[in-house]
């Protein structure tokens, strides 16, 4: 027995690192045996390799402090890795590589053995030196289709996944009020509905990849004055409820995403980054979102040197914690020494920073990140010989065939035909005069977060990864056949018109003339578009206009096309082009997708997600618009737009008809029935996208004109047809009254079943009787729209 005795009996594993207990009960047993350094340290990121010189890619990442001593530091652990892949050009594997050999590092270096979380960019694509650059998530808008987005989104998952990182920092939700703001190319639109459909629809595909997704920017950054990137916000709450809330709303009911990120910008004078009702009143306690609060980059210390409500960081660390937020990023600063300061001192209570790091540790538990058997190998080195890491070169393909298809599924879905005279599609004209900024521009389809040009541009020389076929090249593998001549005319953002005379002389050559503007993106003023290139008018950049005017007066038939990153006003070309196409930076399948439209060989079904203004100085402006917002005798500028929200044109035509009011008649908290048909009388196959809108004649509070609650996009073959059905909980009628809460109110209402918001095929009067009625956030959000084939005998 004393034998037995003298061998030490194994120690048993610490709770934490037990599968069979919750995530919530392994972060309770791991928080009480940390110190408060190895608190504070999971609640933190480091950004390897950024620093304060240079391109920015951060807003003030130029007072970016000194890079944190990582041998001080990573004793403690270390809860986020900071973009390991785009940060600078890496091939994929030897980036997967180095993210393991970091991840050993951290774990080895702290007593629990814990990795970090990694993160990185993923809004039009995994922002990686390689990865498939999908299109902008305007252009998801555009093609009214979440299934293709969620299919999009899963893929970029699971590249994202394959190589180690955790989380993504996407999708954008920021609903388009000013499009002079620069950021509109990562929105999703100006209507709050098409925004939360899609943004669910990718939150549920990145998720399901078992990647965390981030929803951004919460909430009303895209409300700022003046369009301004980081300007104020005065928004009334009532347009706050009813227009910038309702896609996180519906997300977080929905999407089920694990992570949110604050907007930069002040509401009426409270920073998100600080605001308690928001970050926990409504997200957490209303809503119910369990996940974690990350701060946008160095917004926490902008508490005090941009917003001015907090003393110094650890006043305004204590704020931020106190608010809701759980992690700082990119890096270590207010959340590092001024955070745990502030806790010794007693400013701050440990039980603040508890609370956020039982989120950090719940969220690394489901992610398997305190497993025993945790390992750094990413799926995409698995089996690989990584003692040769030259030898791993060109093992990662982030840009694989699925991968493109998807793209160029989603890009063809997304180009909005808005003018066709019947010159479209071409006919095999013998020549053609390409001609514009952005005819022989490869990256001219590439939004600010795609990798070339958020970071592949700070690195001259490098290549650009992917296959970015220019339009030149597109059109002249489209139209083999014709000649192709191509003139620039003048740079996007350039003032010299030198160039325009030999446009002109290219353009009475030609038989037809395709004409190539829009936008270069770009951060912090490098760009026409893109975070912090914001406008004071939607004229387009440069002499642009100029250029499109001359052309389209030559005589010979002009097609404008457009890749851009938000609506221009388009003057002349308006009714005097024979055609206008609108690409909204359609990725790596964009001039293909557009060159297929111009040929016919793509039937375009894309719809506007954004109005396109008649003039470049009515802004902000908005089809979500209340009476006083619309044209009238009392004022002399008309905010009309050229092209409405939901606009769009097809090579098929389509008959609304045969409509059956079911239950035009219902209670505050019934529903509305009805269905119609709809059938395409074209000769070729075609998508049209059904879109729904209310209309409230009178309200308890103004109300917009109308706004959509539903749509369905209909492929239909040509001459066939199908039976639509409708269903409309009484909720859709829902709007937050006089009181601050939301309420059905009785009355009439009126239901415009459109091929647009400026195009209604078929109007139904409904009526709600019964009392008023209060809705929350259980609430039904959508139509039920069911689609049913008619046979054959039965279309005439």
């Amino acid at each position: 027995m004393d034998h037995m005795a003298a061998h030490t009996a194994p120690e048993p594993a610490p709770a934490w690192r037990d599968t069979t207990l919750t995530p919530e009960a392994r972060a309770d047993a791991l928080i009480a045996a940390m110190t408060l350094r190895e608190k504070t340290a999971q609640l933190v990121g480091v950004w390897v390799g950024a620093d304060a010189g240079g391109d920015e890619v951060a807003p003030h990442q130029h007072e970016m402090g000194p890079a944190p001593d990582l041998a001080t530091l990573l004793p403690y652990g270390l809860g986020q890795l900071t973009r390991p892949f785009g940060t600078a050009p890496v091939d994929p594997a030897l980036g997967a590589l180095s993210l393991l050999r970091t991840q050993q590092r951290i774990a080895a270096a702290n007593r629990f053995g814990i990795p970090a979380l990694a993160h990185e960019e993923c809004l039009a694509g995994f922002a990686a030196w390689g990865a498939t650059a999908y299109p902008v998530p305007l252009s998801w808008g555009a093609a009214f289709n979440p299934e293709l987005v969620r299919a999009m989104a899963a893929a970029i998952g699971r590249d994202l996944r394959a190589v180690g990182v955790h989380q993504g920092l996407a999708p954008v939700l920021d609903v388009v009020r000013d499009a002079r703001w620069g950021r509109v190319e990562e929105t999703i639109g100006e209507d709050p509905y098409l925004v939360g459909t899609i943004a669910t629809a990718y939150v549920q595909g990145l998720e399901s990849a078992g990647v965390v997704a981030t929803l951004k920017h919460f909430a009303g950054y895209s409300a700022s004055r003046a369009g301004r990137n980081l300007a104020p916000v005065s928004m009334g709450p009532r347009e706050r409820a009813d227009v910038i809330l309702p896609p996180f709303e519906m997300t977080v009911r929905e999407g089920r995403p694990r992570s949110v990120m604050p907007a930069y910008t002040d509401t009426d004078g409270l920073p998100s980054t600080a605001d308690q009702a928001l970050l926990t009143g409504l997200l957490r306690d209303t809503w119910g979102f369990t996940g974690t609060v990350v701060a946008d980059y160095f917004a926490i210390a902008f508490l005090a040197t941009l917003h001015g409500v907090a003393e110094d960081r650890s006043a305004a660390a204590g704020q931020a914690l106190a608010g809701g937020v759980d992690v700082e990023l990119p890096t270590v600063d207010a959340f590092g020494q001024p955070l745990f300061d502030a806790v010794v001192t007693g400013a701050v209570p440990e039980r603040l920073i508890d609370r956020a790091l039982r989120r950090v540790l719940v969220q690394k538990a489901e992610l398997g990140l305190l497993d025993a058997d945790w390992s750094p190998v990413p799926a995409a080195l698995a089996g690989a010989d990584l003692s040769d890491p030259q030898a791993l070169r060109g093992l990662v393909d982030l840009d694989r065939p699925a991968n493109r298809a998807l793209a160029t599924d989603l890009a063809e879905q997304a180009v909005v035909l808005l003018r066709n005279d019947g010159l479209l599609p071409l006919r095999d004209p013998a020549r053609i005069a390409l001609i514009g900024p952005n005819a022989d521009e490869p990256t001219a389809v590439l939004g600010c977060y795609s990798f070339p040009v958020h970071v592949g541009g700070q690195h001259p020389g490098t290549p650009l990864g992917i296959e970015l076929p220019t339009l030149r090249e597109a059109l002249a593998a489209e139209f083999k056949g014709s000649e192709l001549r191509t003139v620039r005319g003048v740079t996007v953002d350039g003032e010299d018109t030198a160039g325009i005379a030999e446009a002109v002389r290219a353009a009475r050559w030609a038989d037809v003339v395709v004409l190539a503007l829009g936008d270069r993106a770009g951060l912090f003023g490098r760009g026409t578009s893109g975070e912090g290139c914001d406008v004071e008018s939607l004229e387009l950049p440069g002499r642009q206009r100029q250029l499109m005017e001359a052309v389209v007066d030559s005589g010979t038939p002009a097609v404008v096309t457009l890749l851009a990153g938000r609506p221009y006003a388009l003057g002349r070309a308006v009714t005097g082009a024979a055609g206008i196409v609108q690409c909204f930076f359609p990725g790596e399948a964009g001039t293909r997708a557009l060159a297929g439209v111009l040929s016919g060989r793509v039937n375009p079904s894309g719809r506007l997600p954004v109005s396109v203004p008649a003039h470049p100085g009515i802004q902000p402006s908005t089809y979500l618009a209340a009476r006083l917002a619309q044209a009238g005798e009392v004022s002399s500028t008309d905010p009309t737009p050229a092209f409405g929200f939901g606009h769009g044109l097809g090579y098929s035509e389509f008959a609304w008809s045969d409509l059956e009011v079911r239950e035009a008649e219902t209670g505050t908290d019934g529903a509305f029935r009805l269905a119609f048909r709809l059938r395409n009388t074209g000769t070729r196959a075609g998508t049209e996208v059904v879109q729904l809108y209310l209309h409230d004649p009178v309200a308890g509070v103004v109300q917009p004109v109308q706004r959509l609650v539903g749509y369905r996009r209909i492929p239909l073959e040509a001459g066939a047809a199908c039976r639509v059905e409708l269903t409309l909980p009484a909720d859709l009628a829902g709007f937050t009254g006089r009181d601050g809460g939301r309420v059905v109110e009785p009355g009439a209402l009126e239901l415009r079943i459109s091929a647009s918001s400026t195009d209604p095929r078929l109007t139904v009067p409904l009526r709600l009787t019964g009392p008023a009625r209060a809705l929350d956030h259980t609430r039904r959000l959508h139509p039920t729209v069911t689609v049913h084939s008619l046979p054959p005998a039965a279309v005439p």
